[in-house]
């Protein structure tokens, strides 16, 4: 069995860096302790080892399709849910009195790393009916959560989200599914959704659809959009199952993610599809960002987990492929010598170094999302706002990093291997399809970074911006204590002024009533806060490492808290200079960009 993932790294982040264990001191954990989510987690990589991995290449073989109506897909996603179902990893983070584990979120991300890295066809299937079950226990009445929620826990039904439409794409405010109010409290639901991720399958009994609805009515724009729970099929007095006009109308075959099935749907072609509100009227949107909120972070991990498995298979790739000679010191190559293994070549080792520091810096990010999850819902009452704010602010670059980085990881993971990374004989080639919609997911790279910048890094007076300057100023003290990591902490502390610097040039514009010169490079600087951000989470992981090395205490050998140390210093070299260029191009007077002022740029004669 190859290696797709680190649990040493994993759980390094998780007990070292995160001191994870400290959320069994909260009430809603009180039930667990380290030794219990030590066993959480390599029970899902033994599982991930026998039943996921091993299916990874053949699910991509053997994509989902649609024929004569129906969704086909392959068979293990029928075990997976079944076992999900099951083992509760579905109800994983709902309160113990609905069937779910009161599982920390921080655990739940690092279950899903670990399956997402063995084979990221599958886990959305179990993580979208988590998440749909989820917006009807936080919005629905008690009558729709008892009718769906415990047979979406057990795996026997599924669940969805469903946002586009064909004429909208990202711009939910035209969403135009239509929803008519009905004597007995019902709506009747009419319209198209596309992209729906695991829209429609033979392995459960029923698909419960989560659907914005514009009801008849209800104001323009964003303002007028409701959530409905929409089944493929409606429950009668008896319990028995009945069509509700639910059609699937066909497929997206995809560059990537093959398995994975991505579904057009139709509501109401014969007028007789059946909806019903999920919370407030015309309060939709806001509902479910519950979900997306969510499913961003998910995507994020994604992105990391499977750049984390390309990584390695280039690893062993470069461990076992001999070819060339080492250069001597003179300059030359001695014929005479036995090829060298390619892990030797400096340039090999630099994208390998490249790959590493992407992929876990990314998971370090993930992981302090997540945890600031838990502490905003459920750590000291008096401090949530603050993890509230951060995760706010991190959710976009936590999705977008990862995502964006992991298509330049992967693809010098293909570099690597050389001309059999562009052969289907090994995998880089699949994981580079697979994570190439990671930047589309849940929100576009455009879309996240004009979160980021016109929301995110604005929003309470820039409260989130000075919370993250404050953690960013805590990892610097604690590096300063080491004298040879002194020269980072300085690093990174210009590195932070520099983007402060930026972020004040940028709001000048939008003072002054210039809202489409401010957000105008929202993805550069999208870019530059990221870079910035990962190169503190390194600092963070140099700075854990240091202390073990030096105390003794630690869990692991000293030649893995070495390692971290040398791709901070590999970071710090290679990719945090970035920020300089960022900085160059934000602060311009150039734009190019706004069609004012660049409409000669583009032509046809």
């Amino acid at each position: 069995m190859a290696d797709y993932m680190s649990m040493p790294m994993l759980k390094f982040v998780l007990n070292e860096v995160l001191e994870v264990e400290k959320l069994c001191a909260l009430p809603r954990f009180k039930d667990y302790d380290k030794s219990s989510f030590d066993i959480l987690l390599d029970s899902t990589k033994s599982y991930a080892d026998k039943v996921m991995y091993p299916v990874f290449r053949e699910m991509d073989e053997d994509p989902a399709r649609y024929e004569d109506g129906k969704i086909y897909v392959h068979p293990v996603v029928g075990k997976v849910l079944k076992d999900a179902g099951e083992n509760g990893l579905i109800g994983a983070l709902f309160d113990y009195d609905i069937g779910g584990m009161q599982l920390p979120h921080t655990i739940h991300s690092a279950i899903s790393h670990i399956n997402q890295c063995a084979n990221n066809n599958l886990p959305g299937y179990a993580g979208l009916t988590g998440g749909a079950a989820g917006l009807l226990v936080s919005f629905a009445n008690q009558q729709l959560i008892d009718t769906y929620v415990p047979n979406m826990l057990k795996g026997l039904w599924g669940g969805t989200m469903c946002l586009t439409e064909p004429q909208a794409g990202s711009s939910l405010s035209d969403v135009a599914t239509a929803g008519t109010p009905n004597e007995d409290g019902s709506y009747n639901i009419v319209g198209q959704k596309i992209f729906i991720s695991g829209g429609d399958h033979e392995y459960v009994d029923n698909m419960i659809h989560l659907v914005l609805v514009r009801i008849d009515g209800a104001p323009q724009g964003t303002k007028g959009i409701s959530l409905m729970v929409v089944p493929k099929k409606r429950i009668k007095d008896d319990g028995t199952l009945e069509p509700n006009d639910v059609i699937t109308a066909g497929d997206f075959q995809k560059v990537g993610q093959r398995g994975y099935c991505t579904t057009h749907l139709s509501f109401g072609e014969n007028n007789n599809c059946k909806g019903w509100l999920v919370g407030e009227e015309n309060r939709g949107l806001a509902n479910m960002f519950q979900m997306m909120n969510g499913a961003r972070i998910d995507v994020g991990l994604t992105g990391a987990s499977t750049a984390t498995a390309a990584y390695y298979a280039s690893l062993q790739y470069a461990k076992e492929r001999p070819q060339g000679r080492r250069i001597s010191n003179s300059g030359k190559k001695n014929v005479d010598d036995g090829q060298t293994l390619i892990i030797n070549h400096p340039d090999v080792r630099r994208m390998l170094m490249l790959q590493k520091s992407i992929v876990e810096g990314s998971l370090a990010l993930l992981m302090e999302a997540s945890m600031y999850h838990d502490l905003s819902q459920y750590g000291d009452e008096s401090e949530r706002s603050y993890y509230h704010d951060l995760l706010e602010l991190l959710t976009p670059i936590a999705k977008t990093y990862p995502s964006e980085m992991g298509i330049t990881s992967i693809s010098n993971g293909l570099q690597v291997l050389g001309g059999y990374g562009f052969c289907s004989e090994f995998p880089l080639q699949q994981y580079y399809r697979d994570i190439r919609i990671t930047p589309l997911y849940e929100g576009t790279t455009g879309i996240q970074s004009l979160d980021l910048l016109g929301r995110k890094v604005v929003m309470n007076n820039g409260e989130a911006m000075r919370s993250l300057t404050k953690e960013m100023i805590t990892t610097i003290k604690a590096a300063s204590n080491y004298e040879d990591l002194q020269v980072y902490a300085e690093q990174l502390k210009t590195a932070s002024k520099q983007l402060q610097a930026v972020l004040q040039h940028l709001i000048q514009f939008a003072m002054s009533g210039e809202h489409e010169r401010f957000i105008a490079d929202a993805s550069i600087f999208m870019e530059m806060m990221s870079t910035v951000v990962i190169a503190w989470q390194w600092l963070k992981l140099a700075t854990v490492a240091k202390t073990a090395l030096i105390n003794g205490n630690g869990s692991f050998s000293n030649e893995f808290y070495t390692e971290q140390i040398n791709t901070m210093r590999f970071y710090y070299k290679y990719e945090l200079p970035k920020v300089l260029s960022c900085k160059a191009t934000l602060m311009s007077n150039d734009s190019l960009t706004i069609v004012e002022e660049s409409e000669a740029v583009f032509s046809f004669g």
